[in-house]
């Protein structure tokens, strides 16, 4: 009875996520573990004392307030993801920063530091090496310039197995290019079709016909309210106007949150019309569930390949690749 006993906790222990919760306006954290979002809403009500009366309550990310409340969103995050719980009628913000939680700010800094950046994205790939799916491009290339040497010693691993990791980051951020490039010339191909049929109808119209108003076809954002309200960030909103295929370059957080934005009020921030909007809100869901199903793969081999809770390093493809 003893030993299967054992196996049995430790087969619990392996479905079982870590995780960091606290208050809104709390210091104290606490440390959870969770195999689903229902478990890690009740634990969190227990052990940071949220009366009955103030549930159910909402669960977000601390770094950036992102609500979790997709079972499968939740099995992507790495291990030891701080949350922050939100009873009834609570909301977050980005103020809760300056009211002494100093585990907050400090993880604040980090991202913002150019220099330890890439320590934080290389804990990431520690805890889970499919994080690499979920990353921006942005993320892909900070990876890619830490020296080797550098980037070994952060994950305890040899320098030859961090070249092949490196030149695998550098292919996913080829195809992501491949895939811009193609959707570009995709669009510049429709767009041809279109100035030709437009142009040979204009030739086909009787030159006695007169022409109804075609400016009332300019539908969009007429309304006057120019600077709608957005959670997005201004780095974000500009990759959104400026690049082609934004979806590619931003990460599932960022397009998680593009995806929750009111239509309308994206497409003000943007100066674009609604239709334009919600096809690019069209084309970040496709991207992030594309994302996520990746990494739903992953993890099924990861479960099915001789119990192995780590990727193994070497299996990561040795073909190289130009930068």
């Amino acid at each position: 009875k003893a030993p299967w006993g054992i196996a049995e906790r430790q087969m619990m222990a392996a479905r079982l996520k870590r995780c960091v919760v606290r208050r809104r306006d709390g210091p104290e954290q606490h440390g959870v573990a969770a195999s689903c979002l229902r478990e890690l809403r009740d634990k969190a009500c227990g052990v940071l004392a949220i009366d009955k009366a103030r549930e159910p309550i909402t669960l977000v990310l601390a770094e950036d307030g992102t609500i979790v409340d997709d079972e499968d969103y939740f099995l992507c995050l790495p291990s030891n993801t701080k949350f922050v719980a939100l009873a009834k009628d609570e909301k977050w913000s980005s103020k809760i920063l300056d009211s002494g939680t100093s585990w907050l700010s400090e993880s604040v800094d980090e991202v913002d530091s150019a220099a330890e950046k890439w320590k934080q994205l290389a804990r990431q790939l520690k805890d889970d090496l499919s994080n690499i799916i979920l990353m921006s491009e942005e993320d892909l290339q900070v990876l890619i310039d830490v020296p080797c040497s550098d980037l070994a010693e952060e994950l305890a691993q040899s320098e030859t197995k961090i070249q092949v990791l490196q030149d695998t980051l550098q292919q996913v951020l080829d195809r992501r290019e491949e895939e811009r490039q193609s959707r570009q010339l995709l669009e510049l191909y429709l767009e041809a079709l279109k100035t030709e049929d437009s142009i040979l109808s204009k030739v086909a119209e009787p030159e006695a016909a007169p022409r109804k108003e075609m400016d009332v076809v300019d539908t969009g954002t007429s309304s006057t309210d120019t600077s709608a309200t957005t959670a997005l960030s201004d780095q974000v909103l500009a990759a959104l106007k400026e690049k082609p295929a934004p979806e590619l370059c931003l990460d599932s957080q960022d397009l998680e949150l593009v995806l929750k934005e009111d239509t309308a009020a994206l497409a003000s921030a943007l100066g674009w019309d609604k239709q334009k909007a919600g096809a690019l809100q069209e084309a970040c869901d496709q991207e992030l569930s594309k994302r996520l199903k990746q990494v739903q793969t992953l993890h099924s081999l990861r479960s099915t390949s001789k119990g192995k809770k780590a990727l193994p390093w070497g299996d990561w493809p040795s073909s190289k690749r130009k930068k």
